[in-house]
């Protein structure tokens, strides 16, 4: 009888775990927000995942729950693993995903590297901080915030006043989060894999390119990244999944400063998208990881096949056409490139697709990923 993962979530991410599922001969299914989403093909279910009855209904006949996002509220979570579901990564390692004022907290009870920060309850309180770190920092609602979202560089209290009031008028009341606007060269991303039994596996760490919030490219291994940095960036991401009891893929999301020092930045506990060069980079993906993990299997060769493998986001997508239309002509012009689309319908900023370039001349492969993505804009 085969493994059942079920996957909460049914956005890209879950849909790029449906090959490594069939190649592994483990059965998918996935819960989905709404009909038509990304992972349809594995979509065994369509529901409210805020909701504990649908979410125990759903994961009846599956091995192991999963997600594609870290949004599940914790009484779903805690539902589940008081009915005896198998669940990773766990609610106690969600919570820190979920949460960026605990992961603060937690990472420093760790005494994991990261900016100068303080929960802050009022334009006063962040104004104090602001003034204390020359006159600007970066201010962040605790929760569901990503791609650039819940993220304001401050000089001023005022300027988060909405987001004040806002937390003034939740029931559950609570802070920011303000943190040091941190000096750095550029921006990496380390992910780890492990596995319930304890077994644990580095991939390389990887340079991050953002614009306008969002990861555009990523650079497989980081530039002159010497075995110091390196090493330091896993033993960072190793400390972490070990300590916050992390199963399955998580990926540290790190600044690398002006002064040589590494700084925790934000969690993932899933596939992220500073992996997808995995996919035809790493001898074994992010997403056959993930499985792996999860099952509590061996972990995969996490080595990079080649020496260079560069990731562009197809973000947005044509403006006229479907993104199908394009694929001959980015083939013909690109032959080494692996393209990859999301199933989704093309909209201003929206990640709709990456494409993928290994080989040994890094100009090379970032000229071919790049040209190879702007046929799908």
């Amino acid at each position: 009888m085969s493994l059942r993962v079920g996957v909460i979530g049914g956005g890209q991410l879950a849909r790029m775990m449906i090959a490594p599922a069939v190649e592994l001969g483990v059965e998918l299914s996935v819960l989905a927000e709404q009909e038509g989403m990304s992972a349809r093909l594995a979509v065994t279910a369509v529901g409210d995942y805020r909701d504990a009855d649908t979410v125990l209904a759903f994961a009846r006949d599956v091995d192991v729950v999963t997600f594609d996002h870290e949004h599940v509220p914790q009484p779903v979570l805690r539902a589940l693993v008081d009915a005896g579901v198998a669940v990773h990564p766990g609610p106690d390692a969600l919570l820190y995903a979920q949460d960026k004022l605990l992961m603060r907290a937690r990472l420093a009870e760790l005494g994991m590297p990261q900016p100068d920060w303080a929960a802050v309850g009022d334009a006063d309180e962040l104004q104090e901080f602001v003034d204390a770190h020359g006159g600007r920092a970066v201010v962040k609602t605790p929760r569901g915030g990503y791609d650039g979202k819940g993220v304001r560089v401050v000089t001023s209290g005022v300027e988060a006043a909405d987001w004040f009031a806002a937390l003034a008028e939740d029931a559950r009341g609570g802070a920011l989060l303000a943190e040091e606007l941190v000096d750095f060269r550029r921006e990496l991303a380390q992910q780890v894999a492990r596995r319930p039994s304890g077994e644990v596996r580095a991939y390389p760490v990887v340079e991050t390119v953002q614009r306008d919030g969002v990861c555009a490219e990523v650079i497989a291994p980081a530039p002159a990244a010497g075995d110091r940095l390196a090493d330091a960036a896993a033993r960072v991401g190793v400390a972490i999944a070990e300590g916050l009891g992390v199963t399955g893929m998580l990926a540290v999301e790190l600044f690398e400063t002006t002064d040589e020092r590494i700084l925790v930045n934000e969690l993932a506990m899933r596939p992220h998208n500073s992996g997808h060069w995995s996919q035809d980079g790493a001898g074994t993906s992010q997403f056959e990881q993930h499985l792996r993990a999860v099952l509590d299997l061996p972990l995969g060769d996490p080595a990079p096949r080649q020496l260079w493998t560069v990731m562009v986001n197809v973000l947005g997508g044509p403006a006229e056409g479907a993104l199908d239309e394009r694929f001959a002509a980015a083939m013909s012009a690109h032959p080494a490139a692996k393209i990859h689309t999301y199933g989704k319908d093309p909209r201003p900023g929206r990640k709709v697709g990456h494409v993928t370039v290994a080989g040994d001349e890094l100009d090379d492969a970032v000229y071919d990923a790049r040209a190879a993505a702007a046929f799908f804009a």
